[in-house]
Order: structure tokens, then sequence, then C-alpha cells
């Protein structure tokens, strides 16, 4: 089965609530397993003794070979976290949710979650992993309920004894009959994933049966049941040489046209020569040699109103090419002044002209004026609203600046939603991979005649297009004036 065939058949499904969408975590959700992610952050900070190293590999090598189930591994597991605080397991999650688990999560398994929260389904994430595991990835994909391993928490420390018993094999078949006749979900209509062959028990229970991204016995299990088999591609933040080999030609490519055109630049004596140059020529092909195109919705946005401060929503470091390749010239950023020494940042700076800005002064106007100057000099801003790269693409919390920065100079504001650079180059890789971005380019918002004691009511506005775009994806020409 593909996967766009599996979204048709949830739309074309019952609908409602009583219907649930129930999944597996590790292996069916992210390419990887968390507890594999959590053992080598413990072993990084020396964490894990010789002892529990030994015993924890001899109880892993009882289940890959001997087939033992998982209650032996997960209680030791689970001992050697005793005494720690419930809390600062929370924040250890969700740090490694972040650095690590997050660029796991299948971009297609994404989409699976959202067709079915599309459908009015109740989503139930039925694990076996641990809740500060399990938690933030729940949290990130929006599920209604998360049923998984629990530690007994004392006077909010951990005791060492699971509260209950692991959701493996027929634990979480029982887990998810009794949640459901509990919530009124009928199982009978309702789907259930997973990749491993325990989990068949909970997959039989669920009308729409799904091996997701299936391994060991479970492929052979589901044709002899008649169960769909769908594979997902893996995510982008995985090594290849192919990938490397192509972000290295890319790069080479990249910085040839800065120096191509910085040499342009000297000989017609014009800095902003040599800066649209760079932009029309540089961000094109690079994209070209690494393998990525740009499918844009609303392009003609980009240039109905100049100057503007663009807002993109940043989760990876591939969304400054497929801004360079959109807004292409007459553009440059906003910089903390500290910048300006940085030998490693110092040529594009001056190439760019960017505005340097004392952050320690507040968000007045002496801060913002550098800025200012260059969107009154018929120059754009580009600018990200969160301040920094989201580990997803789920939106973070937008700050002021750029809001502020708009309104003092009275220029509109042009929302670019970038939908899955993330998914080609992780947040915090370094090698991209081929494939298609998509981007939707918003209507100016004038900001002219809007109140400056008002801006929280424009970054709410703008927040709400990203918001309402990235949920209902825009068809074509949809946002064409």
């Amino acid at each position: 089965m593909k996967l766009e065939e599996r979204l048709a058949a949830i739309a074309d499904g019952p609908q409602g609530p009583t219907v649930g969408a129930f999944f597996d975590l590790d292996g069916t959700l992210i390419d990887g397993y968390t507890a594999v992610a959590v053992y080598r952050d413990r072993i990084r900070k020396r964490d894990v003794g010789l002892l529990e190293f030994g015993q924890t590999l001899g109880l892993a090598l009882d289940m890959r070979l001997r087939g033992a189930d998982l209650d032996a591994l997960a209680a030791f597991a689970v001992r050697a976290l005793a005494g720690r605080q419930e809390e600062d397991l929370e924040e250890w999650g969700e740090r490694l949710f972040r650095q690590e688990i997050a660029g796991l999560i299948y971009p297609g398994a994404r989409r699976l979650v959202e067709a079915h929260r599309k459908a009015g389904h109740t989503l139930v994430m039925a694990t076996s992993a641990t809740w500060f595991q399990a938690c933030p990835v729940a949290r990130d994909l929006s599920f209604d309920e998360v049923l998984c391993t629990r530690h007994e928490v004392r006077d909010g420390m951990l005791t060492g004894e699971l509260d209950g018993g692991t959701l493996w094999g027929a634990g979480k078949a029982a887990a998810v009959s009794g949640f459901a006749s509990r919530a009124g979900v009928d199982l009978a209509t309702s789907y259930a994933y997973s990749n491993g062959a325990e989990d068949v028990p909970f997959l039989a229970l669920a009308g729409h049966p799904v091996a997701l991204n299936p391994d060991g016995d479970l492929p052979a299990l589901a044709l002899t049941q008649g169960w769909p088999i769908l594979r997902l591609a893996a995510p982008g933040s995985r090594f290849g040489v192919g990938p490397l080999v192509r972000t290295s030609v890319a790069l080479g490519a990249l910085l040839g046209s800065v120096g191509l055109s910085a040499g342009v630049g000297v000989l017609s004596r014009s800095r902003a020569t040599a800066a649209n140059l760079a932009g029309s020529i540089g961000p094109d092909l690079a994209l070209a040699l690494a393998g990525v195109r740009l499918s844009v919705v609303g392009e003609s946005h980009l240039w109905a109103r100049r100057p503007a401060v663009f807002m993109f929503n940043h989760q990876s470091s591939l969304d400054l090419g497929v801004l360079g390749s959109l807004i292409r010239r007459d553009v440059t950023a906003v910089v903390k002044k500290e910048a300006r020494n940085d030998p490693r940042f110092a040529a594009i700076g001056a190439l760019l002209d960017v505005a340097y800005v004392d952050r320690s002064a507040g968000r007045g106007r002496s801060a913002l004026a550098p800025a200012v100057e260059k969107l009154r000099a018929g120059v754009s801003i580009a600018i990200a609203p969160e301040g920094t790269r989201s580990p997803t693409p789920r939106l973070g919390r937008f700050k002021k600046g750029g809001f502020y920065l708009a309104v003092e100079a009275g220029v509109p504001i042009v929302p670019i939603v970038i939908r899955n650079a993330g998914d080609l180059m992780w947040r915090d890789s370094l090698l991209v991979h081929p494939g298609v971005v998509e981007v939707a380019v918003l209507e100016p918002i004038e900001t002219v005649d809007w109140p400056g004691g008002e801006v929280e009511k424009l970054v709410d506005l703008v927040r709400s297009r990203f918001e309402s775009t990235l949920a209902d994806w825009p068809v074509e020409n949809e946002y064409e004036g």
C-alpha cells in the first residue's frame, strides 16, 4: 500500500471521535527507538557503570535471541533511575526530543496523524516506552491520549518500580481495549498501526490494522492476516553518501557564486549589485545541485509590495537557501551587533549590508533604527519571528521585534510559510537530502495604520495565518490575489 492510498482511505472512511487511531511509537512513528536515545545520552554523561551496562546488554540479547518479553529489561531500566526527580526526567525527555528524537519522526507519519485528525478521530499513542520518552512526541503530534509504561512516583521522586506493567504485547492490547471502553471508541471501525510482531494482539483489536514500517516477523504475519503493509520514507536526518556529495557540491557552488558576485561588485563599485547577483544566482544553483526543488503557491505576493518585512517559519538551515531563491534581490537581515566582529560572519554581513542592532537597547526606536533605515531606503528585511530553528514543523513562540520593525517603518509583512524543509535537512544536520520543499507565500499584511500599542494583535494575526496555512495547505492559486 502507498501512503496516498492510505490517506484517501482515511478521508473516505468513518468519521468522528468514536473512531480511534492508535499508533505505536518506536519504529512506527519514529525511525528508531527512544530507549536507545535515552541510554546513549546516559552513556555520554557517564551515568552508566560497567555492571549496569553488562546487565542491560545481557537482557537485550535475551530479548533479541531468545524472544524474551520486555518486562525484565524494562524493570531493570526503571530501577536504574530510582531516586531521580520526576521534574528532572520531564526536562530530560524534552531535551532529548529537541536534540535527537524530533529528527527521527517519519514525515509520512505526520501526514497519517494529520489525516486522522481531519477525520475527527480520537488519536491515541500506545507504547511500551515510558511517559518521559513518549509524551514529548505525543505533544508535538497533538495526540489526544497517551497509553504508556509509567514509573511509580512518590513525593515527586521515582521509586524504581513500575506503576502497573509494561505496555508490551498482551499488556498493550489490554490497555487499548480498556481505553476504548472508557472513551466510547468503537474498535471495529478504528485504526491501529505498529511495526512489530509483538503488537499482533493490539493490531487485531482494530477493524483497520496496518503494519507500518514492519520488521521481523510482522510482514509475514500481516500477509497471512490480509493486513495492509505500509512503508514510509525515512526522515531526512539520516546520513548518506549521496546527500554528502550533493551537499558538498552545492556548498562549493554557493561559495563560488558569492566570490564571483563580490568580484563583480568590486569592478562595478556597487555592493548592492554584488548582493543582488549573489542572491539571484547562488541559492538557485545550490538548491539545484542539492536536488531540491521548490513548489510555490502565491509567488506573486513576493513582488506585490516592496520593501517589506518577509517573515518565515524557521526549521532548517535549508530555509536560507529557499528564501534567497524566492526573494532574490534588495533584501537583507537583522543581526545582533556582536556578529560584526565575528570573522566567520563579517564577509557575508558586509556583502548583504545587514542591519546590526543593539539588543541591549530593547525594542525602542533607537534599537530598531538601523533596520528601519534599510526599509526606508527600499531594502526589504527577512526575519524568523520564532528567533531560532524549531525542532519540528510546529510553530514556536513568535517574538515581537520584527513586528515592531514593520510598524515603525510602515511597511507590510509578507508571511512565507515553509512546509517541509526540515524533512530534507533536519534542524542540526549538515546534509541536504533531495526532494521538493513546499512554500506558500501569503498576501501582504499592511501595517502603515497599525497602532503602535497594539502590536500584540498583529503578532496574533500573523501567527494565525501561519497556523491555518500549515493545518490546511493551500491548493494552487488559492492565495493568488
